[in-house]
């Protein structure tokens, strides 16, 4: 039997506990990549790319499920500031894990919008596509909202990525 990967693509500007709610229901999975994403399809502005896999990192840290690990395959594969389609990184992923039978995960506003991605019937053609909402609905926005209106937002993300936001000013939206 094939192990299992499922791939969780975001901005992650920053990691919130919305993120960490998905991530907690993924827990069967033998590995679950956290994809930072590192030239947004639809150009989202975001923090450097290399700050948000430091987030990440500390994101992964602080929730202690064996399962998670950020993967930079974005950068790995970019070309310039080209945007990285979904399909090019589970054909990647596929090649570098033959072994594992790879799920994509999207969110609830991924999902809503699928067939705007970038070869979408070939994607749910050839891997699986797995839709899971956040149970609990704090997104990366309300962070920054608060970060700029210099709110404390310690119930909103884990401990050690809100204390690099509050603490380090590299971290200034």
């Amino acid at each position: 039997m094939k192990q299992t990967l499922a791939v969780f693509g975001s901005a992650f500007n920053p990691p919130s506990l919305g993120h960490r709610s998905v991530l907690e229901r993924l827990a069967h999975y033998d590995k679950v990549l956290l994809l930072p994403s590192y030239s947004h399809a639809w150009g989202k502005t975001m923090l450097d790319y290399s700050l948000r896999c430091q987030l990440v990192s500390a994101f992964i840290t602080d929730i202690a499920q064996s399962n998670l690990e950020l993967s930079t395959l974005e950068q790995e594969i970019a070309i310039d500031d080209e945007a990285i389609t979904t399909f090019a990184v589970l054909a990647e992923l596929e090649k570098r894990f033959p072994e594992h039978q790879i799920t994509f995960v999207v969110g609830p506003d991924n999902f809503l919008n699928f067939g705007k991605f970038y070869m979408s019937k070939e994607i749910l053609s050839r891997w699986q596509v797995l839709a899971c909402p956040e149970t609990l609905p704090i997104r990366s926005t309300l962070i920054r909202e608060k970060l700029a209106k210099g709110e404390s937002i310690c119930e909103l993300t884990t401990s050690s990525v809100s204390q690099l936001l509050m603490t380090d000013e590299r971290y200034q939206f």
